[in-house]
């Protein structure tokens, strides 16, 4: 199923906290993204929960798995109701088919090799890269630009307040995903230790900003009516 949105879908990844969630959607995000996998900013299904019923009306939440069991994944993604969940990693083609057949809509994560173009079904999204360095996010999406492939794309990788212009208004991509590129630097709150995953509310406001800028000032067209899974 397709995500319900207007312009670009703005994904604001690895949030940790009610205050960054709302602020995030406040700012003009489409979507907050909470991570479940073990990272940096792993959170609590029961913490995420408490998050989700708080969002306002028409704000977007996806849930973003690792390694994770296609049942679990079902289970967290329909009890606390999000709108999408986000594949990173290896998944066999039936896992990724039970797991699209259970829940609204699927993101996938495209693993590390762009040439791996040739993906198994299930995935409404593609979002890529999955290393965080904003040249693989370019010749990845020059190498999926010219492979024919038509599912709708979400840059992520190495994206932050001045690169998102470059990627938003040079690629046809459906949206863009951020995490650290708006974060705050740990330990320069106040004198108060900040863990990674804290969201800086300027660098927030400057990324949404410029990303709308450069959809509105794009060089290319979008035509995603157009675009078959």
């Amino acid at each position: 199923m397709r995500l319900t949105t207007e312009g670009l879908f703005i994904k604001i990844s690895g949030i940790t906290t009610e205050e960054d969630a709302l602020f995030s959607i406040g700012l003009g995000a489409s979507a907050v993204g909470f991570d479940f996998a073990l990272t940096s900013r792993q959170i609590s299904v029961n913490a995420a929960h408490d998050i989700v019923r708080r969002l306002p009306p028409g704000a977007l939440s996806v849930g973003v798995f690792r390694s994770e069991l296609p049942q679990r994944i079902v289970e967290i993604a329909n009890t606390l109701g999000l709108s999408a969940v986000q594949i990173d990693g290896p998944i066999t083609s039936d896992d990724l088919s039970y797991v699209s057949e259970r829940v609204n809509t699927v993101l996938r994560m495209i693993p590390d090799g762009s040439e791996r173009l040739v993906l198994s079904g299930g995935a409404d999204y593609l979002v890529l890269p999955e290393t965080d360095e904003q040249d693989a996010l370019v010749d990845a999406l020059e190498l999926l630009m010219t492979s024919g492939q038509r599912v709708p794309l979400i840059a992520s990788g190495g994206l932050n307040v001045s690169s998102v212009i470059d990627v938003v208004q040079n690629f046809p991509v459906f949206g863009v995903d951020v995490r650290s590129g708006v974060e705050s630097a740990p330990g320069v709150k106040a004198g108060v230790e900040s863990a990674p995953g804290v969201k800086d509310p300027v660098l927030l406001g400057q990324f949404i900003a410029n990303a709308r800028w450069a959809y509105d000032n794009a060089y290319v067209e979008r035509h995603f009516d157009e675009w078959t899974l």
